[in-house]
């Protein structure tokens, strides 16, 4: 009889332990869900459903744009601190490169934006000025890279790498003659494909 007391004292005490541990936990769910909650609708929340790769692929260009902006960040205000990126393997060598563009008033004028394209490391391939978006990706290639096609005060100009780089200002190169492909990749499609802003 002590046996079976002694059992049932023992199950009671590991329920209420198990309990006292859910509603612990429930607890902090709730905290963190409220935590989350709050930040969303303050807009200080980072929500997205980045995967760990596009996660990488940002922090890659946010490091590197503090670098090459360096001189610029104390005339930037917080607006002009933001860039689209998109990844795309102009090389065939199953790595990623970047095309990082802007949209604000401080990258942009009346000739179009400015912008990166970086390595798959972040190092810099080369900028670019006067850009209309989206830059389309052709299935030509110079030097192991693709050729681009810059749009820049409403012509079409064909962008191949030379030496390494491609040219800094398209408005300056070839013109490309006749209908731009329709089926060619299209890269930093920022009002096309709504692109997410990130912070820098």
């Amino acid at each position: 009889m002590r046996n079976r007391i002694l059992i049932l004292l023992a199950t009671i005490a590991i329920y209420s332990c198990q309990d006292k541990q859910k509603t612990e936990q429930d607890n902090i769910i709730k905290t963190i869900a409220e935590d989350t909650l709050s930040k969303t609708v303050a807009g200080t929340a980072d929500v997205s459903d980045a995967s760990p790769t596009e996660d990488k692929a940002v922090e890659l260009i946010r490091k590197q744009l503090n670098v090459l902006l360096k001189k610029d960040l104390p005339a930037m205000t917080k607006e002009d601190r933001f860039f689209y990126y998109e990844a795309f393997d102009l090389n065939n060598d199953k790595k990623n490169e970047y095309f990082v563009g802007f949209s604000n008033s401080y990258f942009c004028g009346s000739g179009g934006c400015s912008g990166y394209i970086l390595n798959n490391d972040g190092t810099l391939i080369n900028s670019f000025t006067v850009t209309d978006f989206p830059i389309l990706v052709t299935t030509s290639s110079t030097e192991k890279f693709y050729d681009l096609i810059f749009e820049t005060g409403g012509k079409f100009h064909l962008i191949k790498m030379k030496n390494g780089k491609y040219p800094s200002n398209p408005s300056v190169q070839e013109i490309w003659k006749g209908e731009t492909p329709k089926d060619n990749a299209k890269v930093l499609d920022i009002d096309g494909k709504k692109l997410e802003k990130y912070s820098f």
